[in-house]
């Protein structure tokens, strides 16, 4: 086995950049057909999800591999490869299978122990399968990985150490409130009838909102979506389905709004929930952060300086526009590196007379009149004292945001509502970058442990399966040969026997093959049980040195097994 897996996600990328190196599904599938045309790949899968790309390969070479997998991901995802590497990480072997069933577990989720994550993996085996690039190793692999993420939430409490992204969001949404009580009523716009959006519309309709409003670039789609929620026995919901260009007058009508689409660009912009706000409400939503911080900064400028000699700047003999931005020219920070004329002038304006009107001397000043010129400057500024700087203000109180009208869950990546919302009056905005700082400091439950040690379990069965099943080619190999050998003695033993009846020779054969079986059987099943454990690879090398079989024939027991595993695959 030579399992190799590359790949970025939210613990090891900005969102910023798993945005840009996001997988629409024609690139997951060209970047499929890429890696099994690749020279050290054998077998490939893709899991791309809101907050992983990962790229799994059967691999002969290592090194190669890395090399050849980093740059697949970045000609793909349009992110180049030097920006992209310091992001990527890479395990091998018995880590990659700790990888994926960590993964599946949702042990490695942003929200720890949600379940769609199983989903999502059984997506990406059906893609593989489809295209034909995964594999003996890569089914096996994600066939098991799903079984063991069933395991961990039917054996554990997972369940309750986190919960999917949707209800972590909506928690978020509603600020610690009980979900069900701040949904009940509410009118819902969902953009986007894929998995993560269906998931949204079935989340909010069991929450208790009053009516779902579902919109998509494929009108049947969103159709389709919002008749399942009607007809749902368990809710009581009004569905219903609008194009996409309807999505700004319903956003006017909605308290809760829900994104989750493929789109390359932004599907909200920030103009676009600023005027819903305002139809909403008949208010601008304006940006609160930015409009204070700005108006302390008109007022702070529009402030006269206090009297220190000089009440103003007005008539202050210093070159302005050579002064630092951000500084008084009566401050410290304007007469830094000045000549000594210069400070000379300064020192008499800021004492509180007139600036000095003589010429500039062409050459510099000796020493001497330099530190007589700076001392009279410090007795000056010593006895006027340090003038406040213009430009700073004073420290303000937060002005509290105003309670908010409209609630979006953006769960797109990349982001379909542009980030400015975040500074939108009215609107609360939970984008992905907003979960994953939530759930950074949520509270492990012990469950968590127990996965832990499944996930343990599970990666030394699954690497002894793997083990064993390498060593099962030669040993076929080993036993085909041998009754052939049977085979051919039986054949030689009837030239020299020509009269041997038909009970005789079927004695003798029988007697020749449990004589073989009995020498084969010790051996195969210690080699078997050998290979199995770590290291154990190298049986196979010796039982073919040892009984000098063919390479070719191992390597058609191996195809044959392979196509035959190829007919019976499906996901668990």
């Amino acid at each position: 086995m030579s399992l190799l897996v590359v790949g970025l996600s939210h613990r090891s990328a900005p969102v910023s950049v798993l945005e840009r190196a996001s997988l629409n599904a024609d690139a997951q599938l060209k970047l499929l057909q890429d890696t099994v045309a690749a020279e050290p790949a054998a077998e490939a899968a893709v899991l791309a999800t809101c907050n992983r790309i990962e790229l799994y390969a059967d691999v002969d070479k290592f090194h190669a591999g890395v090399a050849e997998l980093s740059t697949l991901l970045a000609q793909h995802s349009g992110v180049g490869l030097e920006e992209l590497t310091p992001h990527l990480y890479v395990h091998y072997e018995d880590r990659a299978v700790h990888h994926l069933f960590s993964v599946a577990c949702g042990l490695d989720s942003m929200v720890v122990g949600e379940g769609q994550i199983l989903g999502q993996i059984k997506d990406s085996l059906a893609r593989a399968q489809d295209l034909h690039s995964a594999g003996r190793l890569l089914n096996d692999l994600f066939q098991q990985a799903l079984r063991v993420g069933k395991r961990a939430h039917h054996e554990t409490g997972i369940d309750r150490a986190g919960q999917s992204l949707v209800t972590f969001g909506l928690e978020q949404l509603s600020a610690g409130a009980d979900v069900q009580k701040w949904a009940r009523g509410k009118k819902a716009l969902v953009i986007g009838a894929g998995s993560m959006s269906s998931l949204a519309a079935a989340t909010l309709a069991r929450s208790g909102v009053a009516e779902i409003v579902v919109a998509n670039r494929t009108f049947e789609r969103a159709e389709r979506l919002a008749q399942i929620l009607s007809e749902g026995d368990d809710t009581d919901v009004v569905a219903r389905a609008v194009p996409m260009d309807a999505v700004p007058g319903e956003l006017t009508r909605a308290d809760v709004a829900v994104s989750c689409t493929g789109a390359t660009g932004l599907v909200l912009t920030a103009d676009a929930v600023a005027a819903a706000v305002e139809g909403r409400t008949g208010a601008p939503a304006g940006a609160t952060t930015v409009g204070v911080r700005e108006a302390d900064e008109r007022r702070t400028a529009e402030t006269p300086l206090p009297n220190a000699g000089a009440a103003a700047d007005d008539n202050c003999p210093l070159d302005l526009s050579s002064v630092p931005s951000g500084f008084s020219v009566m401050g410290e920070a304007a007469v830094a590196g000045m000549d000594a004329a210069t400070l000379e002038q300064h020192g008499a304006w800021a004492a509180g007379g007139t600036a000095v009107d003589r010429p500039r001397e062409t050459g510099r000043p000796g020493p001497e009149a330099d530190a007589e010129l700076i001392g009279a400057l410090a007795a000056t500024a010593t006895r006027v004292g340090r003038i406040p700087e213009r430009r700073r203000p004073e420290p303000v109180a937060e002005v509290p945001r105003p309670e908010p009208v409209l609630f979006l869950l953006d769960l797109a990546m990349p982001r379909d509502v542009d980030a400015a919302v975040h500074r939108l009056a009215g609107v609360r905005l939970v984008d992905i970058e907003s979960l994953a700082d939530a759930s950074a400091d949520a509270p492990m439950a012990a469950d968590v442990d127990m996965v832990r040690r499944i996930v343990a379990d599970e990666v030394a069965a699954f690497g002894a399966a793997q083990r064993a099943a390498h060593i099962t080619p030669t040993v076929v190999a080993l036993r085909s040969m041998a009754a052939d050998v049977v085979a051919g003695e039986i054949a030689r033993l009837e030239g020299r026997l020509p009269g041997l009846d038909d009970k005789h020779r079927a004695e003798i054969t029988q007697t020749v093959k449990r004589v073989v079986d009995k020498l084969l059987h010790a051996p195969t099943v210690r080699v078997k049980q050998l290979a199995a454990e770590p290291g154990g690879a190298g049986y196979a090398d010796a039982l073919r040195t040892l009984f000098d079989l063919d390479q070719e024939t191992v390597a058609s027991v191996s195809r044959a097994e392979n196509s035959t595993t190829e007919k019976n695959r499906g996901p668990a």
